[in-house]
């Protein structure tokens, strides 16, 4: 069989949609299916507390599977693998029941424990070993509310899996952990991408809790005979590792070693990927995060910031009277494109400003400055992308005071990256050059390779992403870079004077 002829699929488990898609060596989709996804309330749980029901999540993939494979020559499939977000598992027992629910990166009940763990490790010491702040949806927090709440679950479980690992065992039957997944719990050596004794002990655990680590492309198991029929998927193919979405997008993006890589969406993140791993009191001031890469010897420090959501509250409140939401876009872009540099003087700082610290009591507030009587719609809409645009500046700006890296680019993946003017304003404010890649798929993309690598279609990584067809699209700083030099002082200058404002 020709190589180009052969195919895998990626189950891409993501917070509002279990998708699976069959791609073709080049990255192309061939196929795709989705049905709506969204953690429930736990059942006679507390306020907030929300859990993924596996069954459900599964059943879902099982059948976006079986409708994408329908028209597929099964022969073509060579491999399947797994991609989800990070920071959820369950405890499994040894025939693969969980003895508790998969708590949901959503739920409120770790709320608790993220305010009050530095009474138990102090949190640089946390981010020095793992990479991770305190976060409230970090897992080892789950874990040590599982051990003080519930610590039968614990007790009576054989091994703890990830969410990427929980669902492949559903392909396969074979327990596992890869460690993009592991590198999201707060509770991985980072630097030796191995387990930290010291913090899996805050929880009472050992490393013993936890199942046989598989790389990237690793084969974990073969496809059952059960799973086959629920899906669609040839039984006996490679189940193979794959794990937390994040990493597999850096992949997929096709990013030279001199550019950051912005994954754009609802929220961004800007990321790097470093053959080092180095915690700094400046990325630890700062907020960086630093996960483990697809790749061993790699690591990813990177930056969560607020994408597209301030875009829809706009759109929702502002345009609301657009009947489909593209029509609104144009009409939003268009107002925009109409204005100079500045917006007429209206300033918009999103939430989750980069240097703000965990306790401002405005961090999760946006700001907008300058309104008035006869302020736009177009203009809030234009200042909300400049506002954007300023803050992955300044995230720029902190991975090269927190890692030493300069920046000769930005490689912008997902959604975010179909805005054009956005785009252009990225590269006026940031003074970078922007590549936008013509395959939206770049977290699946990314995991399709190593699905191949796995299946032996391809040889490494860099044979994949070679094969990969990215159609480039690169956009330079244009005639407005130097009106934006000004504008980035006025954006600087907010978060401290709020701060003060607030006496934080």
């Amino acid at each position: 069989m020709p190589v180009s002829d052969e195919l895998v699929v990626v189950l891409d488990c993501g917070a509002t949609n279990a998708r699976a898609v069959a791609v073709d060596t080049s990255g192309a989709v061939v196929a795709s299916a989705s049905r709506p996804n969204a953690p429930r309330p736990q059942e006679g749980g507390g306020q907030g507390w929300l859990v993924w029901d596996l069954e459900e999540v599964f059943g879902k993939l099982a059948e976006a599977c079986a409708e994408a494979l329908s028209g597929i020559d099964p022969g073509r499939v060579s491999a399947v693998t797994v991609t989800t977000f990070g920071a959820d598992g369950a405890p499994v027992a040894a025939d693969g029941a969980l003895s508790y629910p998969v708590i949901s990166w959503q739920c409120a009940r770790p709320e608790e424990l993220a305010r009050t763990i530095g009474e138990r490790i102090d949190p640089w010491r946390l981010f020095e070993i793992t990479g991770y702040q305190v976060i409230p949806f970090d897992t080892l927090l789950k874990l040590i509310w599982l051990r003080e709440h519930a610590p039968d679950a614990l007790e009576g479980a054989e091994h703890w899996l990830m969410m990427a690992g929980l669902l492949s065992m559903r392909l396969s039957g074979e327990q596992s952990i890869d460690p993009t997944a592991a590198g999201t719990m707060m509770a991985m050596d980072m630097a030796a991408r191995d387990w930290s004794d010291e913090l899996l002990g805050l929880a009472g655990l050992s490393r013993e809790f936890f199942p046989r680590w598989v790389e990237p492309g690793g084969v974990i198991g073969a496809v059952t005979d059960e799973a086959a029929a629920r899906t669609g998927l040839p039984a006996g193919i490679p189940v193979v590792a794959a794990g937390h979405d994040t990493q597999f997008a850096a992949v997929g993006s096709g990013a030279h070693p001199d550019e950051a890589i912005l994954s754009s969406g609802t929220w961004e993140i800007l990321m790097l990927r470093q053959e080092r791993y180095e915690a700094t009191r400046a990325g630890f001031e700062a907020g960086l995060i630093i996960e483990a890469d697809a790749e061993p010897g790699r690591w990813n420090p990177q930056l969560l910031m607020m994408g597209s959501g301030p875009l829809e509250w706009i759109r929702e409140n502002l345009y609301g009277e657009i009947a489909t939401r593209r029509e609104a876009y144009e009409t939003m872009i268009g107002d925009a494109e109409q204005l100079a540099p500045g917006a007429g003087a209206v300033t918009m700082v999103p939430s989750f400003v980069p240097e703000t610290g965990p306790n401002a009591p405005w961090r999760t507030k946006g700001t907008i400055l300058g309104l008035g009587l006869t302020t736009t719609r177009g203009q809030v809409y234009r200042a909300a992308l400049e506002g954007l645009c300023c803050q992955l500046r300044h995230a720029v700006e902190i991975l090269r005071t927190a890692t030493g890296f300069e920046a000769q680019g930005i490689r912008l993946v997902g959604g975010g990256a179909r805005n054009l003017l956005w785009n252009q304003l990225r590269a006026d404010v940031t003074g970078l050059p922007v590549t936008t890649i013509a395959n939206e798929e770049a977290t699946v993309a990314g995991a399709a390779i190593f699905a191949f690598l796995g299946a032996e279609v391809f040889a490494s990584v860099s044979e994949g992403q070679r094969a990969a067809e990215l159609g480039e699209r690169t956009i330079e700083p244009g005639a407005d870079r130097a009106a934006y030099e000004g504008l980035y002082s006025t954006y600087r200058s907010v978060p401290p004077a709020l701060a003060e404002f607030y006496g934080a």
